[in-house]
């Protein structure tokens, strides 16, 4: 199992060792100490491994990741996971804004709080906040789901497209064209695979979250809604 020590060795040397990995190696568990909030730890990953970060990070920790499992031992920058393609990110403390961002797949798990615009033009990962999470999250968010136990900021889901979104907390103010929708068995169905994932069965009840969406009114722009634009 390597061990990379970020006060003795470059983050350039570490994530190179990572980027250099064939997709059928034996070097599966990866362990990276002192992080000391450095910038673009374990970015651009290709491979179905994991690594523990024992620490918090800086900005775009686990950017871009593919096939990866990372696990941050501590609280993340702006941009975490941002543009992750699959796989599976953890911060196990707080994330900082835009967390999740251009996301198309994968699952984004935070135990803490997320700052602002966490999945902000997300497009198919699904995000699980079991705090609370800042204003202008989901903005133009367009596939995907954002789970959120806390609360929501203001101007949630403004300029929403089709991503859905499940608050089990108080929102503060929905951004424009986004709406709250009912929750149908295929919702609650589908919220329960995501907290499943997450290892919340049987601890959240999904009967007690509501769910939003786009009111599909700003598809095709139209001079009456010129305000909202």
């Amino acid at each position: 199992m390597p061990t990379f020590d970020l006060r003795t060795a470059s983050l350039r040397a570490l994530n190179g060792a990572l980027h250099a990995l064939r997709p059928d190696t034996n070097e599966t568990q990866w362990t990276v100490v002192n992080p000391d909030g450095r910038h673009a730890i374990a970015v651009g990953l290709d491979a179905p491994i994991q690594v523990e970060i024992e620490g918090n990070v800086g900005y775009y920790c686990a950017g871009m990741n593919k096939q990866a499992s990372v696990v941050i031992d501590g609280h993340a920058g702006v941009g975490v996971a941002e543009n992750m393609l699959s796989g599976f990110v953890h911060v196990r403390g707080d994330a900082s804004q835009s967390a999740g961002a251009t996301a198309h797949g994968g699952m984004l798990l935070i135990d803490g709080n997320a700052g602002a615009r966490c999945g902000i033009s997300m497009k198919g990962v699904d995000i699980l906040v079991k705090g609370s999470i800042g204003h202008m999250s989901a903005f133009m968010a367009q596939a995907g789901t954002l789970t959120v136990l806390g609360d929501a900021g203001e101007a949630l889901g403004d300029s929403l497209y089709e991503a859905r979104l499940y608050v089990r907390g108080t929102v503060a103010s929905l951004g424009a064209d986004c709406i709250e929708k009912e929750m149908r068995d295929e919702h609650r169905e589908q919220l329960f695979a995501k907290l499943k994932a997450a290892g919340l069965a049987g601890e959240v009840d999904p009967g007690e979250f509501r769910r939003y969406g786009s009111a599909r009114a700003l598809y095709h722009f139209h001079v009456d809604n010129a305000g909202a634009y």
